[in-house]
């Protein structure tokens, strides 16, 4: 599973320090990011938590990481605001 290395590594952590916060073996976290084993529910679940991104950006079924409406909404907004900023120095 790619995606639990890109996040890792994304945020500039080693696998042991995703381990220690998710409860996950860095073993199994290895062998998961290689894909020798897939993880089972609970992993996901943890891990999907951990980087706050959906069940379904991590199995690789969305490309859209945004985890809820709530946060989709916010990101909108953030978007919003840039163009704004980009308008308002256009002028």
């Amino acid at each position: 599973m790619s995606r639990i290395r890109d996040l890792r590594e994304d945020r500039d952590l080693r696998q042991i320090d995703v381990a220690n916060a998710t409860g996950i073996d860095q073993k199994t976290l290895s062998n998961y990011e290689t894909g020798k084993t897939n993880p089972d529910s609970f992993a996901i679940v943890a891990l999907a938590r951990f980087f706050n991104v959906s069940t379904d950006y991590l199995l690789g079924e969305s490309d859209i990481s945004i985890k809820s409406t709530h946060d989709v909404l916010k990101h909108l907004e953030k978007i919003e605001k840039e163009i704004n900023s980009i308008k308002k120095a256009l002028v």
